[in-house]
């Protein structure tokens, strides 16, 4: 069977985000969810949560970016806010290329994601991105919806 292909995905809100991430929470458990990547939906609305949760507690001193890839990704700033993050990226030194992996039962990563959102969607973020710096309260949302849009665009619904 071959493997499905990704989903294109533009979530407009963080109210949409969580919606979206209660109906793949309920497809997984009927087993209707069908991935084009390795991730199931606990995993993936596990790791949003924890992304979206360093910009509160604090990131890892491991996704500290070389100054030159810095500079590089905060000239496309704007881009990555507006039409999106790309697939395949990996931090240097890290199992697995990113954090926040662990495999959860598809209610626990929703539980996860809906507080991590609510939380984004009430308060602004004090910290800087290690990557962005400097973001505004809407700069964030963005960031974390289009992050978002990339890991649920691996997971359709059949």
């Amino acid at each position: 069977m071959p493997q499905p292909q990704r989903r294109h995905l533009r979530l407009e809100s963080i109210d949409d985000a969580i919606a979206e991430a209660e109906r793949l929470a309920a497809a997984e458990r009927e087993g209707r969810i069908e991935r084009a990547g390795n991730w199931t939906v606990g995993q993936t609305l596990g790791h949003l949560s924890t992304w979206t949760n360093f910009a509160f507690d604090g990131y890892p001193r491991s996704v500290r970016a070389p100054l030159f890839v810095r500079a590089i990704l905060r000239m496309m700033r704007k881009r990555i806010l507006t039409h999106g993050m790309m697939s395949g990226v990996r931090i240097r030194g890290v199992e697995g290329g990113t954090l926040g992996l662990e495999r959860l039962h598809p209610d626990e990563g929703l539980c996860r994601y809906r507080a991590a959102m609510q939380r984004l969607r009430d308060h602004a973020p004090t910290l800087t991105n290690p990557v962005f710096g400097r973001l505004t309260h809407e700069q964030w949302k963005q960031l974390n919806l289009r992050h978002s849009d990339l890991h649920m665009s691996f997971l359709t619904i059949r």
